[in-house]
């Protein structure tokens, strides 16, 4: 049985199997929708499925003709949704309770990964998709207004928030933590930092919403439509939080580190070779 929940708690669920072979995929969408670098799903039969909870919170987003993200309304997590088949259940990887019985599954869409993001060494990688999945990319082309030459445009998925960022970052963190493992419903969140005066909206700014995690401190920015990890203001630390899959330019750049690995996921091994921190780092 594997149990699983969205960040703020209002939806959870479990699932008894049996589990097909992970993906990994770096489709512009899925790294749209889920803020990170790549997404994470397995699926189950509908039969040994079950939520545990309410059910009204969760939102539905048709990305493609065939295919339904569905999230929370209320935290901006992906949770599970009914695939096309009528069959089966789609579960992100992400949200779920650790230990898991799931490992190291295969990285597909690899021909359209993010610039920035290190495969694992030894992984198994498909430039696109695998023949027993029989599905094609849909590639994400945002419109963007009122940006310079040196800002590196940013958007969510449905393309209702736009916005512009100005270089340098001041540290880049690749994030283990449960937190960001569950608000991200990814393998691990890919966090760069600037200056408050850093990042302008250029549409849909009214289209976000934030949700801190209660007596944390920890928040996630995500648009209301369809779900997707955006920009965050951190007023307190005079920093803004950005998603590296939420940018639609190139940043030149990538993570400096792995922090949290203390909690990192059971189903996912880093195979590369930047640092990495138990914690955050001083």
């Amino acid at each position: 049985m594997i149990t699983g929940q969205c960040l703020c708690g209002s939806v959870s669920w479990q699932a008894e199997g049996p589990f097909t072979r992970m993906n990994h995929c770096h489709c512009s969408m899925c790294r749209k929708a889920h803020g990170a670098a790549f997404a994470s799903f397995t699926s189950s039969p509908v039969e040994g499925f079950s939520w545990t909870s309410e059910t009204a919170t969760i939102q539905q987003y048709t990305s493609s003709p065939d295919f339904v993200r569905a999230f929370c309304s209320g935290c901006g997590s992906a949770v599970p949704q009914l695939k096309s088949d009528g069959q089966s259940m789609r579960l992100p990887v992400g949200p779920m309770d650790l230990p898991t019985p799931l490992r190291e599954g295969r990285h597909i869409f690899v021909g359209s990964k993010a610039p920035w993001h290190i495969m694992p060494a030894g992984a198994e990688t498909h430039d696109a998709c695998p023949a027993d999945m029989d599905r094609k990319a849909v590639e994400v082309q945002p419109e963007h207004s009122g940006t310079n030459n040196t800002a590196l445009r940013g958007s969510c998925l449905c393309g209702e928030v736009t916005f512009a960022v100005s270089p340098p970052f001041t540290v880049v963190h690749n994030c283990h933590c449960s937190r960001c493992r569950r608000a991200r419903a990814a393998a691990h969140a890919t966090n760069g930092f600037v200056a408050l005066d850093a990042v302008t909206f250029h549409s849909g700014e009214g289209q976000i919403s934030v949700y801190y995690l209660p007596d944390t401190g920890f928040g996630q920015a995500f648009c209301q439509n369809c779900g997707s990890g955006l920009p965050r203001r951190n007023e307190s630390r005079g920093i803004v939080n950005i998603p590296l899959a939420s940018l639609d330019d190139d940043p030149g750049r990538g993570a400096d580190d792995h922090i949290f690995t203390g909690s990192k996921s059971d189903w996912y091994d880093i195979g590369d070779d930047l640092p990495q921190f138990t914690e955050m780092p001083g």
